[in-house]
């Protein structure tokens, strides 16, 4: 019973290691993280922390496993019910709306998910539910296997790269960016049923 609550406290704590991350990632951006900004934000000696995460990699890992499973939950909750333009719109909305509330979590995570020397099973499976979510989606234009696969490779760079800019301040005009958005996610959709006329006309 001992080792059960030791095991239980280890985890809420390490549980709260991640969320003083996730915050200082969010108000100051990825290259505010490291152990000894994190410990102090604490209020804890930097050794303290390897008592929960692995050194900065191993925190690294459990970001980038939160960043994927919250997304994908978004996601996944912003799809629910709709199918073909429809949820096709709401995904993008709600994986745009992600990155704007967790850029730096969004950002730290993707350098984390490329820095990996081995893959990581459980990050490939949160990630993994991601891509399935957008195959779902795609499903409803009538794109599958390769194609679906491209597709999905391009609404989702246009949407990171949207999403990546207007949190980067990188759109100076003065124009609407939900208007930006809103032109944007119109063209895909149109590439995308033009895409699914094509698959019928060849099936």
């Amino acid at each position: 019973m001992a080792r059960k609550t030791k095991q239980a406290r280890v985890t809420l704590y390490q549980a709260a290691v991640v969320q003083a991350a996730v915050e200082l990632l969010d108000s100051e951006g990825p290259g505010a993280l490291s152990l000894s900004r994190l410990a102090g934000q604490l209020g804890i000696r930097t050794p303290s922390l390897y008592n929960h995460v692995d050194g900065l990699p191993g925190l690294l890992h459990h970001l980038a496993l939160r960043n994927a499973e919250e997304l994908a939950a978004c996601m996944g909750a912003a799809a629910m019910g709709k199918a073909g333009g429809e949820a096709m719109l709401a995904v993008a909305h709600a994986y745009r709306g992600y990155i704007k509330q967790h850029p730096g979590l969004y950002m730290a995570s993707l350098r984390a998910s490329g820095a990996q020397a081995a893959p990581n099973p459980e990050l490939a499976a949160a990630e993994g539910r991601v891509v399935q979510i957008f195959l779902a989606v795609l499903a409803g234009f009538g794109l599958a296997g390769s194609d679906a696969l491209h597709a999905v490779r391009g609404l989702r760079s246009a949407v990171h790269g949207f999403a990546s800019l207007e949190v980067a301040g990188g759109f100076g005009l003065p124009l609407a960016c939900d208007e930006s958005f809103r032109r944007l996610l119109a063209m895909l959709l149109a590439g995308l049923e033009a895409e699914a006329q094509v698959a019928a006309a060849a099936a």
